[in-house]
């Protein structure tokens, strides 16, 4: 066995040097393969699945020689006009997505040549369902499909002659295409499209909400093929959906509208309420995630994000509030505030007493905007680099789907930024629950004790009566601003909250499921 397997270690590494030789990346097969690649994103493009330079391809070197495991992996560069490409513009990579080749750098107007912004998931599609192509496509019906109930989390449809087009499918079968939420980078998808694809071992293809599909198939001709069935199911579901017409049962009756009534047990009821706004903390999330995960964070890492953004916009803006706060509060003798010398001090005396600055601005947790915005920029960087995780009481998702489901209107007003409140909701173990949210704000509407600050959020939010909102918090103090607002208010107990005066005379709920 020992034998066996080192010759095998041997004939793979040959392997591997041989199609990784630059005779071969020179080679017909590599070639054609190239070819084909602008081929077909010409022909995508007068589908419009990749205009805009959105979308993308993926092939890999069809050699019967090589195991397919083993085959290189030819793809479509990013940030390029698809229908004007030519065979140079392609990268060629090795089967673990290594870049072997990229093209050469064209004179301006054109981009630096960039890898497509797809190839980690592209890389999921070959890893895990061995596939022989790639399609990424932004073509307006795999856009608009999963825009018909922002709820669902699959799209179905059945009893469709073009069904058959599917790999493993007949016209009597349902096809289920897993539908996935959309993030602000393509990158971001990766993990979400794993996930799909492991939770659907039938399914040769992911949508992405309010932004396109992946398809994947054994070969080029089967990802074509089947994406043109997909596209052509996609624009007939939204055509029978115009007509009023069910697609996803056989019979293809009318749709029935009672179908989210399994979310709203209301019997139909039309709620009283239009709006609800719900703070965070205490409230969608322990308090303890604030105070022992996320300002432990952001004061442990004021000086390396500084330091490191020091000179962008981003990060002059927030020293311009820090210095303006810092002043304030020297004139009114504010704990803590230390002078911050002019720039021409030096980049580090300036970091030096922006962080003493803002260390004793979260010990004292003051509810000032130059400090939230700064914390925002830092989660901002933690978030993105998986180092933080969003925390949400569990009740917290199953009723934002019912109140959306229900017509109601959900806002967030917490002392936080409006960024740091959307990194929060975007990035939980529940997923992006940024779909269920309206609207966010923040102390730039006012402090969140002063009854003006929810007259501001009531003219914002366009109802007729204040009444027709219902604002839950942990707070008592907000509370009674609400209510002398206006707004219906409903105190929220969750472990770790702070005590309520006596005779308090609000109604509590100790889960969102009470509402």
């Amino acid at each position: 066995m020992a034998a066996a397997s080192a010759t095998q270690l041997t004939v793979n590494g040959a392997l591997k040097m041989a199609t990784t030789s630059q005779a071969y990346l020179e080679g017909d097969k590599v070639k054609e393969t190239k070819s084909l690649i602008a081929e077909l994103c010409r022909h995508f493009y007068n589908q419009g699945w990749v205009s805009g330079t959105g979308g993308s391809i993926t092939i890999k070197v069809h050699d019967e020689s090589v195991p397919k495991s083993e085959q290189l992996i030819v793809m479509s560069p990013s940030g390029v006009q698809k229908e004007r490409m030519v065979d140079e513009d392609m990268y060629i990579m090795a089967s673990d997505g290594s870049i072997l080749s990229a093209p050469v750098a064209k004179p301006t107007p054109h981009k630096p040549p960039k890898c497509s912004d797809c190839a980690p998931l592209f890389m999921k599609a070959y890893q895990m369902r061995n596939a022989g192509a790639v399609i990424h496509s932004h073509g307006m019906e795999s856009c608009l499909v999963t825009m018909l109930n922002p709820l669902a989390k699959e799209f179905r449809i059945t009893h469709m002659e073009m069904i058959k087009g599917i790999q493993g499918h007949g016209y009597y079968d349902e096809l289920v295409v897993p539908i996935i939420e959309n993030t602000a980078y393509e990158r971001e998808l990766t993990e979400s499209l794993a996930e799909a694809i492991k939770a659907y071992p039938k399914t040769t293809a992911v949508l992405v909400r309010n932004h396109g599909i992946y398809v994947w198939g054994d070969s080029w001709i089967s990802a074509k093929t089947q994406s043109e069935c997909y596209h052509y199911l996609f624009d007939a579901a939204i055509k029978l959906h115009q007509l009023g017409i069910d697609w996803t049962t056989p019979a293809h009756g009318p749709i029935q509208n009672a179908k989210i009534s399994a979310l709203a047990p209301n019997d139909g009821i039309k709620p009283s309420r239009r709006c609800i706004v719900l703070d965070i903390e205490g409230t969608t999330t322990p308090i303890s995630f604030v105070t022992d995960v996320l300002f432990p964070y952001a004061r442990n890492n004021v000086g390396r994000h500084l330091d490191a953004t020091y000179d962008s916009a981003e990060t002059q803006q927030d020293i311009k509030l820090l210095r303006a706060q810092v002043q304030q509060d020297l004139e009114n003798g504010v704990a803590g505030a230390v002078c911050i010398p002019a720039d021409d001090a030096g980049k580090m005396e300036v970091i030096a007493a922006l962080v003493a600055n803002v260390e004793a601005m979260i010990k004292a947790d003051r509810k000032i905007t130059a400090l939230k915005e700064l914390q925002g920029h830092i989660w901002q960087t933690g978030f993105q680099n998986n180092e933080l995780e969003g925390l949400v009481f569990d009740d917290v998702p199953a009723a934002l789907e019912k109140w959306t489901a229900l017509g109601i209107k959900v806002y967030i007003y917490s002392s936080g930024s409006r960024l740091a409140q959307r990194l929060l909701f975007g990035h939980t173990k529940h997923g992006d629950l940024r779909k269920f949210l309206y609207g966010f704000f923040d102390t730039t509407v006012g402090n969140k004790r002063e009854t003006k600050s929810y007259a501001e959020i009531t003219a914002s939010l366009g109802v007729d009566n204040p009444s027709e909102i219902l604002f839950v918090t942990d707070v008592y103090q907000e509370a009674t601003a609400a209510k002398a607002a206006g707004l219906d208010v409903i105190i929220s107990i969750r472990p770790g909250n702070g005590p309520l005066p006596d005779n308090h005379g609000f109604r509590t709920v100790k889960s969102f499921s009470e509402i």
